[in-house]
């Protein structure tokens, strides 16, 4: 690990101020900068902590919603209890993101600003039809994610909060890494005011939706409504974990246990 600045400030001005240097770099959780800067893969001149900005923190309502702070750990998501009343298949899902000390080091915003292409997270907003709230602006999930580690974040924004409607009918099924935990691939299927999404995770370099199973589901919400559909995994990620066939055919199944759950 090369040597850095560390900076620790107590609130979202002191922090965007530090991010005007171009070196700087955000610290939430830190589940995927620490490894990569322990091997030398990232570089940051400094790092900007943002464990004391308590305005980052909290969950509450939203109107009929909720409002997640972007500091929020996968932990707190997992037991809140206006979470699990309000989105339940968030609450089940963060409940399974890797283990109790990446659960409760882990964050809701740093895990949606790093676009990890096997993150759980982007799933559940993109099914939710989430809104990503930044210190600029705000930006529907729909246009947040645009390539692996990449999203539509722009420096020096800063992931603020997500607001996530009442959704009661809504699943997550995934098949996860036995190592890591991680999604080889994920499904997340909800009903949004009436509309069907199905995001998925895992697969492809960044979340995405699956439009075909989402006609499918709007004629007829039942699992067997998604028989026959291929889905083309030429884009998909292949490697040891699986091949670019396997995590399609993967989406497939996930996605029928995810409607059943629903």
């Amino acid at each position: 690990m090369h040597a850095f600045e560390y900076h620790r400030p107590a609130s979202l001005a002191a922090a965007e101020r530090l991010l005007e240097d171009d070196g700087c770099h955000l610290l939430a959780g830190g589940m995927t900068l620490l490894p990569t800067m322990k091997m030398r893969l990232a570089q940051p001149a400094g790092l900007v902590d943002l464990g004391r900005v308590d305005a980052l923190r909290g969950i509450r309502e939203d109107g009929d919603g909720i409002e997640i702070g972007a500091m929020a750990t996968h932990a707190e998501v997992a037991e809140s209890a206006l979470v699990r009343e309000r989105l339940p298949a968030l609450a089940s899902l963060a409940a399974r993101i890797g283990d109790p000390q990446v659960r409760n080091r882990g964050t809701l915003g740093g895990s949606l600003a790093n676009s990890d292409p096997a993150a759980d997270y982007p799933a559940a907003v993109l099914a939710s039809a989430a809104i990503i709230v930044t210190n600029r602006r705000t930006i529907a999930a729909d246009e947040f994610f645009v390539d692996m580690f990449e999203t539509a974040l722009a420096p020096p924004e800063i992931v603020v909060a997500v607001r996530f409607p009442a959704i009661r009918q809504a699943a997550y099924e995934k098949f996860r890494n036995p190592a890591s935990r991680y999604a080889i691939a994920g499904v997340m299927v909800a009903v949004v005011g009436g509309e069907v999404r199905v995001a998925v995770t895992g697969a492809g370099p960044c979340a995405f939706r699956a439009t075909a199973f989402e006609a499918a589901l709007a004629r007829r919400f039942d699992a067997t409504a998604l028989d026959g559909i291929d889905i083309d995994g030429s884009g998909f990620n292949d490697d040891v974990h699986a091949s670019q066939a396997y995590r399609a055919h993967l989406v497939g199944v996930l996605a029928k246990r995810a409607v059943r759950a629903a």
